[in-house]
């Protein structure tokens, strides 16, 4: 063995290696857009929280907002529309789950599915839970709660399915109280 063909080794493997690494550069340079662009765009992560007043939200009236492109149901309930719900078994109960991503795994009662403890404040997510439509507000139904028109499900002051072919609750987001007149979603 010559020392011509020890060098000769040394620049092979050198070449191997300087190869390889030129060749993981590029492919990670070519894979990093593809990868990139399955991230959330700008809007919609600005969109991902927001603030919402609460101030001019009167006793027994609701304000829709939109969040996430989806309408949010706020609703400030009067003392009757408490105890109707309260006073609900949940043995009458279609979905005995609260639906409440703030409650993980809590069943349907009304104070699970409340933002405070006096249950004053609902806020549920305004598609019906059967095919996506946006259930009527403002007493509608057969429970004093909201309806959905198109399929007849009918939702009680607290947002519980109670008749109709609706499977669930009206959904509850990740929702609280920044101050006393700001509820931050998401």
């Amino acid at each position: 063995m010559s020392h011509a063909d020890d060098h000769a080794g040394t620049r092979r493997d050198f070449l191997y290696y300087a190869t390889a690494g030129a060749g993981a550069v590029a492919t990670g340079a070519a894979v990093w857009p593809l990868v990139n662009q399955m991230n959330p765009s700008a809007d919609t992560r600005a969109l991902a929280s927001i603030f919402v007043d609460v101030s001019g939200i009167a006793v027994g009236t609701q304000l829709t907002v939109k969040w996430r492109g989806k309408p949010v149901f706020i609703r400030r309930r009067t003392a009757e529309e408490i105890k109707a719900a309260r006073d609900t078994a949940l043995t009458d109960l279609v979905d005995p789950h609260a639906e409440n991503a703030n409650k993980p795994g809590a069943d349907a009662s009304d104070a699970n599915r409340s933002m405070d403890e006096a249950g004053e404040w609902l806020v549920m997510m305004g598609v019906c839970t059967h095919l996506g439509c946006v259930p009527l507000g403002d007493g509608a139904g057969d429970f004093g709660g909201w309806f959905c028109p198109c399929h007849g499900s009918h939702y009680d002051t607290s947002g519980r399915i109670r008749k109709g072919p609706a499977p669930r609750n009206l959904d509850i987001p990740v929702a609280k109280f920044e101050d006393e007149t700001t509820i931050k979603l998401g």
